[in-house]
């Protein structure tokens, strides 16, 4: 089987991992005024064993990257009536001088215009520099990260989370709440564990599938646009430790106010994931290209615009219904029920999803989704105006790694143009799409098949 490029990029890289140190504002230059936020530095700097049950440490929630979704997490979390400990994680350390100077999260509501700040959590910057200033505190003070929720954008997600492999062991739970497919998910799961931590001492890793609408108003700052609900679920368990435990983090999100959360088992949690990357590689795009509001993409059900999204989910819909037919499906299908559900119910679980993958389902779905966040902006539209990456490569990217990965027989060409022009950066008016894709012209597929 041949390695994604994300995965040999990982294990190309031999050396071990780094020593990092915690920072918080005690660490910063005395030139910085870290005053106002000393109260919301960590203030435990001895040594826990996490393993021991009678720990508080073990409740404690790391958050790592305080951008859109990092910020509903945080503020939800901190609303519990007996909320865990809350450790923000940010990636630079100029974000840390800013909360030394202007401590607090603000979360806007959508539909009220109101807005709620808080501002009891710990604060750190990772990093392998030591600190001239205060106390060198190593990560989870050189113990092991109890519970992990990275709320990074997905194509740094995986790469954070193996630098941190010297904090992580089997009593860790890590949470993803990226969009894209998990990179765990079978066959490539199994390949990085056992490459990367000792036999039977990797983490359960868990995945959020997250509908809700954020937009950025700046750092430590975001609109809650449209309010949806979080699914979690695991995707790759450490079997060696209680089974029980992986349940405190999903539990503490299904409860959580605002952010309506559930705990799903694996094979929902697959489905859920490959039904919003369809979404992901359609909307998120191609609002990108044009430069527009979701609901622009379908005002014209006849132009140009939707003749391409027919196309990018009939491809996707290939390549999906592939996938769900592959050996590497196997594990994942019926895994909550291998138990007690017989051959014959998976068949016709698996000719379910077939159908539920098929292109007219995906289009209704689709148009669902649209209509219904017709007046947000997408976050890769977000990012191309903020001049950030973008996660092009998690999302349609995946489809063409996949398409790769189970015989490269599936026309992605469509993605794999769309891909280009969001990665350099073009600019598509509705009626240049044909120019970009000019199969767009005279082909008539799409609406046969719709109609058929």
């Amino acid at each position: 089987m041949e390695q994604p490029p994300w995965l040999r990029n990982l294990l190309a890289d031999v050396t071990p991992p780094p020593t990092l140190y915690a920072w918080t504002t005690s660490n910063l230059p005395q030139d910085v005024d870290s005053t106002r936020s000393q109260s919301h530095s960590n203030k435990s700097v001895q040594p826990v064993h996490v393993g021991t049950s009678s720990s508080p440490e073990t409740r404690r929630i790391y958050i790592l990257g305080i951008g859109n979704l990092g910020i509903l997490f945080a503020t939800s979390l901190a609303k519990l009536p007996d909320r865990p400990p809350i450790t923000l994680v940010v990636h630079r350390k100029d974000l840390l001088q800013s909360w030394a100077a202007n401590p607090g999260l603000e979360i806007i509501s959508g539909s009220t215009g109101a807005a709620e700040r808080s501002a009891d959590f710990d604060v750190e910057w990772w990093t392998d520099q030591k600190p001239a200033t205060g106390t060198p505190t190593e990560v989870a003070q050189g113990s092991v990260i109890p519970n992990l929720l990275v709320t990074t954008k997905a194509p740094v997600a995986l790469p954070q989370v193996d630098r941190l492999r010297r904090y992580l062991g089997p009593t860790s739970t890590v949470a993803f709440a990226q969009n894209g497919l998990c990179k765990l998910w079978p066959p490539y799961g199994a390949a990085y564990t056992s490459s990367r931590f000792p036999q039977g001492a990797h983490p359960s890793f868990l995945a959020c599938v997250t509908t809700h609408g954020v937009t950025s108003r700046g750092p430590f700052r975001s609109e809650h646009a449209s309010v949806a609900e979080v699914k979690t679920g695991p995707v790759l368990l450490n079997r060696s430790v209680d089974a029980s435990f992986p349940a405190y983090l999903p539990g503490l999100l299904a409860q959580a106010p605002k952010l309506h959360g559930k705990s799903v088992p694996t094979e929902d949690l697959w489905i859920l994931q490959l039904e919003k990357l369809a979404v992901n590689c359609v909307i998120n795009p191609l609002t990108a290209i044009l430069r527009c509001k979701n609901g622009v993409l379908f005002e014209r059900p006849d132009g140009p615009v939707m003749k391409l999204v027919d196309k990018l989910l009939l491809e996707a819909s290939t390549v999906l219904q592939q996938l769900i037919q592959s050996p590497s499906a196997d594990s994942i299908m019926g895994s909550e029920r291998r138990d007690r559900t017989s051959s014959s119910d998976e068949v016709m679980d698996r000719d379910m999803l077939l159908d539920r993958f098929s292109y007219p389902k995906l289009k209704k779905m689709v148009l669902k989704v649209g209509h219904k966040v017709r007046e947000n902006t997408s976050s890769m539209l977000q990012d191309i105006r903020a001049d950030k990456p973008t996660e092009i490569r998690d999302f349609n990217g995946w489809l063409l790694d996949t398409a790769a990965m189970l015989g490269g027989q599936a026309d992605v060409s469509h993605h794999r143009t769309l891909i280009a022009l969001v990665e350099s950066r073009t600019v598509v008016d509705e009626e240049s799409i044909l120019e970009h894709f000019p199969s767009l012209r005279s082909s008539s597929e799409a609406s046969q098949v719709g109609s058929s």
